[in-house]
């Protein structure tokens, strides 16, 4: 396959890409600037020169291939409609692009919107949003619509934790970041929320089964724990960097984790039973706390 990947250097695109490769098949990678065209080019991906600003780039990337994985978003929490309202419009030029030719759409989304579209309960493939919905859960109904315009549409939703010794940017070196500024490691409440959570590698290898094989309209799970209580990310960070694991509470959250501090309270729990079924889809790797405590996050 001619396979197209937006986010193509980034934590988890940089893998998709290997994978790709691995298995054969001839990948381009959408760069923005000088050294992701770099590289892309060492690993032996072709480049596309452009960014998520840029639809008419982006559909005839789309045009020239069997398939897009789609992974790039701009996550600036303070501007999420923004970047929102950006992400759709990227998925409607290559989706627009693809129509008709039953060509490979595969979209990445999140587990938190489950959080809101199945409260109380645990997160299912089957679970959508409503058709009024916002954010990235509105881009989700838009992506599986495009089914019935030809396209091999597919949705795979990501946990929050996407971990391994190539996060470097993700949920986790943030709240490692935190922990160290302020001497303990701090959990909400409880800490009884949980979040779901996989390895990189093995997310990868999802995508790559998914652009390949996963069927119009799938709603996929990339996790391979179903929850980590939030409690226990952070006494694994604590003991990681050798420093006491605290409770705040909800009115003292944002001010001790930011953004972070709502994320740590959103109960997650999400499976991937129909993922693992439908495409033969078994992670290997190490789960979230078997790697936190290898200690690479605290090196």
């Amino acid at each position: 396959m001619r396979v197209f990947v937006t986010g193509a250097t980034g934590h988890i695109g940089s893998r998709v890409v290997d994978e790709l490769l691995g298995a054969g098949h001839e990948v381009s990678g959408l760069a923005h600037h000088d050294a992701a065209a770099a590289a892309l080019e060492a690993r032996g991906a072709g480049v596309v020169r452009g960014g998520l600003e840029d639809p008419e780039v982006l559909a005839r990337a789309a045009a020239a291939a069997d398939g897009v994985i789609h992974l790039a978003f701009r996550h600036d929490f303070s501007r999420m409609e923004e970047n929102t309202a950006l992400d759709n419009v990227a998925v409607r030029a290559m989706g627009g692009a693809l129509a008709g030719s039953g060509g490979a759409l595969v979209v990445a989304s999140g587990t938190l919107t489950l959080a809101a579209a199945a409260p109380g309960r645990l997160g299912t493939e089957d679970v959508a949003a409503s058709s009024d919905a916002s954010g990235r859960a509105r881009t989700e109904n838009d992506v599986v619509a495009l089914a019935g315009r030809g396209v091999r549409a597919v949705v795979v939703r990501l946990p929050p934790t996407v971990h391994s010794a190539y996060d470097a940017h993700g949920f986790v070196p943030m709240l490692v970041r935190l922990a160290r500024e302020h001497g303990s490691s701090a959990y909400v409440g409880d800490g009884a929320a949980r979040w779901p959570a996989v390895h990189t590698l093995d997310a990868a290898r999802l995508f790559r089964r998914a652009v390949e094989s996963a069927p119009p309209g799938a709603r996929l799970h990339a996790v391979d724990d179903e929850g980590v209580a939030f409690g226990d990310i952070a006494g694994a960070i604590g003991r990681g960097l050798g420093v006491p694991t605290v409770s705040v509470g909800p009115e003292e959250a944002a001010a001790r984790l930011g953004f972070l501090g709502a994320l740590a309270q959103a109960d997650n729990p999400t499976s991937s039973a129909a993922t693992r079924a439908l495409l033969d889809w078994r992670p290997e790797h190490p789960r979230l706390l078997d790697d936190l405590a290898a200690g690479h996050y605290f090196a």
